[in-house]
């Protein structure tokens, strides 16, 4: 448990104005497999957990927005890349690119793919999208430099890298922010902890309900919930910064009773979002 229990948000929520047109679709691309355990501090050893690899559309009429990717055609190799330690029993279902084929989607639509940050499990997608990658210049020098962004620095090659800078204003306790349409509909604000750059995308839809998509600030909702870190050897393994993903957990945790919060990898954390529909 992170001590001392955070306390409930009482201030006021940022304002959004989004379109009456948008809307936000889950594309599951596939699972792999692990202990809870692992996933967070006083999870149960015998309790295997299901991690998602889900990619989420953002249809806004300025233009689609992908947050994350999901697993890509290669993922096989992606998976082979890990350190054996690393690599768990995984089950790959249709890639972002297939879905988007299978519902007749113009991906012409579509602006570019936001990164919550450059592990393998999240970026193994962009092998078959040909769009901008859209990433802040702490997670790209992240992305450069360290041994779990090989991946990335693979599938990554060729692509535009749409980089994005945050203003000095902070949102919901997070220090600065990136406001992608102008409009308050979706936010991006810098988490960290993580990884260096690692991002927490806010979305506000029209009926006023909201999202955050933490990507691995928690791997599983009882991250929040609870709320409870990872596990001391996986903080050690996973995490730059253990502090820092402490605060934004207390953060998101004052903030669980106005939003969905959905950490990348908890599969029950995107109950109603739909599926992109079909042709």
């Amino acid at each position: 448990m992170i001590t001392p229990a955070p306390l409930p948000f009482r201030g006021s929520l940022p304002e959004a104005s989004p379109p009456s047109d948008m809307a936000i679709y889950q594309l599951p691309t596939g699972t792999y497999e692990t202990r809870a355990a692992f996933a967070f501090k006083g999870g149960s050893w015998r309790e295997k957990r299901s991690f998602a690899a889900t990619a989420v559309l953002v249809r806004h009429p300025g233009g689609d927005l992908l947050i994350d990717a999901g697993f890509g055609a290669d993922v096989a190799a992606h998976v082979k890349a890990q350190p054996r330690l690393a690599r768990a029993p995984y089950k790959a279902l249709s890639t972002v690119s297939d879905q988007f084929d299978a519902a007749g989607y113009d991906r012409d639509r579509l602006r570019g793919v936001l990164i919550t940050h450059a592990h393998w499990d999240h970026v193994s997608g962009l092998d078959q999208l040909r769009v901008p990658i859209w990433m802040n210049p702490s997670e790209l020098r992240y992305a450069a430099e360290d041994g779990d962004g090989r991946v990335y620095r693979t599938v990554s090659q060729g692509r535009e890298i749409r980089q994005y800078a945050f203003d000095d204003k902070p949102y919901l306790g997070f220090s600065c922010s990136y406001d992608v349409y102008g409009d308050g509909s979706v936010v991006v604000a810098l988490a960290g902890g993580h990884t260096t750059g690692s991002v927490i995308v806010f979305v506000t839809l029209p009926t006023g309900k909201r999202y955050a998509f933490i990507g691995d600030l928690a791997w599983q909702l009882e991250g929040v919930t609870r709320p409870a870190e990872r596990p001391w050897l996986m903080r050690k393994l996973a995490d730059c910064d253990e502090d820092q993903v402490r605060d934004g957990l207390r953060r998101m945790a004052s903030l669980k009773d106005l939003m969905q919060i959905v950490p990348s990898h908890d599969l029950s954390a995107y109950a109603g979002i739909p599926l992109l529909p079909g042709r």
